[in-house]
């Protein structure tokens, strides 16, 4: 094992803005030992728990895992963990060499990577289908990595976001605690001292989790990282106070999936989210996780590690009353809850610019450039050396102005007047909206930062199957990228719901930006013909069937359809301000699709610029603009400062002291501050 000092290596690869986390590969280099599985053998999808039990579930997804190769993603290798679980080879040992290649060049997203070795040296470190060669490699790999941005080197790793941050310390904690008398060659720190750094850290994170939630809120895309950084913890941190707590903000995430899925989809508004994933549940990064746990969804063999981790946990058991929850289907259900912190509010959850850690977890926000971090941010890429980061190679660009800027005190200034355009990944509190029935999903992030640009941020989405959704956006460009065309958005809108019906006004910003400004000045909806059983156009309305499900959809000004698309699926509306309208029904309530068509064309709308009143045969009248309150049959219906969790389950305060959830008779009861996490009965 290595045990030299510390090196102060440069690793700077290119920075590419990713489509999706499956844009990352390794660079397997062997052909599969012979006997290995040579083609995917596709899952089904089901909207329905499939096997009752999490044991059948379990059993069906480790030999599903077993037929099926490792993809070149860099999450493929996971699929070896499970043929070592079964102790069923052959071993892609390529793909697992090649895991390690890929942590040893730090390339970004190598924490996602390296939670996976943790578990290897952890949990199959003895097992005959290994040879000692690469049981040395994965250590020598550990000892040599750099797990936080204070160590020596230059890479062009992210290390600050929310998942990232976990991902790296619990992977610092869980290495310290495996080695703890040896040097780690590039900090020159010894194990103890690795998870003595890293211990705090972790204990405030999930803190923050606990109390407000995520800021990456409800991501069918990070959730999955989360989930397996946390597992981890609770499967091989000897620490109980961690490993306890980690438990607890577990269950909290796997509530939210729980409270916001439909029929295996996270189809929720999400804090993070990409274009495809958006537009299909089925290659969402948790699908194959919430068809082990819930039994509904689909084992996508495409972005996840969450799902293979909690099938080989070795401690982790998820409390029945999240399955009940998940698998309830009443005639309707509505979800409020409130996630993230307010910038200004830094007090009231112990935090300061002038402390690097505060600071690192306010960039846990993507916080970077707003007036009140700048000044600290500049000082952690002085300290860090973050002008060499490729991520960041937008701020080295501009290194002389923000030095001048810095030396005469005007940053912040400056960062004020241009606040609504480089603060478009800022992630503060949001209210979240969730209103569900036996056959669709409508979701919506209330009144979140209307007019600033956004960036991978998904505001509201309608949904009535697998793929057959809903959302509108301003895009930003033509290009796939965090403020393209489908993924965030060149200018947020402000959104309100009130049960099955949505409204998205969007004023779209004309002031010149210093990262983007837009050049786009049209609204579009996704709205995916081939994937719905019927549509039907008449008087401005849009309508589509999906099974027992139905549509509509309203724009304030004339839409059309894309026509340059091969696919019937975007509906475009021109101008710099326009008013969407969503509205849901099922043959439950509504009868026919035909009636439902009827009742809507009775609904009046009325447009007054940025202000829309609506009569709705049933749910009376409604009227919200781009400023004021929501009003709901002449009643003021408030929009922000809701509660952790209000819905039939559970009620807890923002933030909450206890969370207690019950479901069907089962029940769970989470204390963060007393380390309690308690249930009746386990899946």
């Amino acid at each position: 094992m290595l045990n030299n000092t510390s090196t102060n290596m440069i690793f700077k690869h290119e920075f590419f803005e990713t489509t999706s986390v499956t844009d990352f590969l390794l660079k397997i280099k062997e052909n599969p030992p012979e006997g290995y599985p040579d083609k995917t053998i596709p899952d089904t999808y089901t909207d329905k728990p499939f096997l009752p039990t999490f044991k059948e579930r379990k059993d069906y997804f480790l030999n599903y895992c077993l037929k099926n190769p490792a993809k070149f993603t860099i999450k493929g290798y996971y699929y070896e963990l499970v043929r070592l679980y079964k102790n069923k080879g052959p071993i892609y040992i390529s793909a697992i060499k090649s895991a390690l290649d890929y942590i040893n060049e730090r390339y970004d997203c190598s924490d996602f990577v390296m939670l996976g070795i943790i578990r290897l040296l952890y949990q199959f470190k003895d097992n005959q289908l290994l040879d000692s060669i690469i049981i040395e490699y994965a250590e020598n790999t550990l000892l040599q990595f750099k797990y936080w941005p204070d160590e020596p080197g230059i890479d062009s790793m992210c290390t600050w976001t929310e998942n990232h941050q976990i991902m790296f310390l619990s992977n610092e904690y869980l290495a310290g605690q495996l080695f703890p008398d040896t040097i780690f060659s590039n900090s020159g720190m010894t194990g103890m001292q690795k998870m003595e750094h890293a211990r705090k850290r972790i204990l405030q994170w999930l803190e923050l989790r606990f109390k407000t939630g995520f800021s990456e809120w409800l991501s069918h895309i990070y959730y999955d990282e989360d989930i397996t950084a946390l597992v981890n913890l609770v499967d091989f941190c000897n620490d109980l106070i961690i490993s306890k707590k980690a438990e607890i903000v577990l269950n909290c995430l796997l509530y939210d999936i729980a409270l916001n899925n439909f029929k295996g989809c996270f189809s929720s508004t999400h804090g993070r989210s990409y274009a495809n994933e958006k537009r299909s549940a089925l290659c969402e990064s948790t699908i194959d996780t919430a068809k082990l746990l819930f039994g509904m969804g689909i084992f996508s063999n495409a972005d996840n590690m969450s799902a293979v981790t909690l099938a080989i946990s070795t401690k982790y058991r998820m409390p029945k009353v999240l399955y009940n929850v998940a698998c309830d289907t009443p005639e309707e259900i509505i979800n409020k809850q409130r996630m993230g912190l307010k910038l200004n509010e830094l007090k009231k959850w112990g935090l300061s610019i002038n402390n690097p850690d505060d600071v690192m977890v306010l960039l846990s926000l993507e916080a970077y450039t707003h007036p009140k971090t700048i000044n600290a941010t500049m000082k952690l890429f002085d300290t860090f050396n973050w002008w060499e980061n490729n991520f960041f190679s937008m701020f080295k660009s501009k290194r002389n102005f923000l030095s001048i800027a810095r030396r005469i005190k005007m940053l912040p200034v400056v960062a004020k007047i241009f606040e609504k355009d480089i603060t478009r990944n800022t992630r503060e509190e949001v209210n979240i909206y969730t209103y569900k029935t036996p056959d669709y999903m409508l979701s919506s992030a209330h009144d979140y930062r209307k007019g600033y640009g956004g960036d991978q941020q998904h505001i509201w989405q309608a949904t009535l199957g697998p793929e057959a959704v809903c959302f509108t956006t301003h895009p930003g460009s033509y290009e796939n990228t965090s403020s393209g065309y489908w993924v965030g958005s060149g200018t947020l809108p402000r959104v309100a719901q009130i049960k099955n019906l949505v409204i998205a006004i969007y004023k779209i910003s004309t002031m010149p930006g210093l990262y983007k400004t837009n050049k786009l000045f049209f609204t579009h909806a996704w709205f995916p013909a081939n994937k719905f059983d019927t549509i039907h156009e008449q008087n401005g309305w849009a309508f589509a069937q999906k099974g027992n499900a139905y549509i509509a959809l309203y724009s304030q000004y004339p839409y059309r359809w894309n026509t340059a698309s091969s696919e019937k699926n975007e509906l475009i509306t021109d101008g710099k301000e326009n008013i969407w309208i969503c509205q849901m029904g099922d043959r439950a309530t509504d009868g026919s699709f035909d009636s439902f068509i009827s009742s809507m064309l009775r609904t009046k709308v009325y447009f007054r610029k940025l202000k829309v009143h609506i009569i709705s045969p049933t749910l009376g009248t409604i009227a919200f603009g781009w400023n004021g309150q929501l009003i709901h049959n002449s009643e003021k219906i408030y929009i922000s400062n809701y509660k952790r969790y209000e819905n039939p389950y559970s009620s807890a305060d923002f933030p909450p002291d206890k969370i207690a959830i019950t479901c069907n008779d089962s029940w769970l009861k989470l204390d963060f501050d007393r380390g309690i996490c308690k249930t009746d009965i386990f899946v």
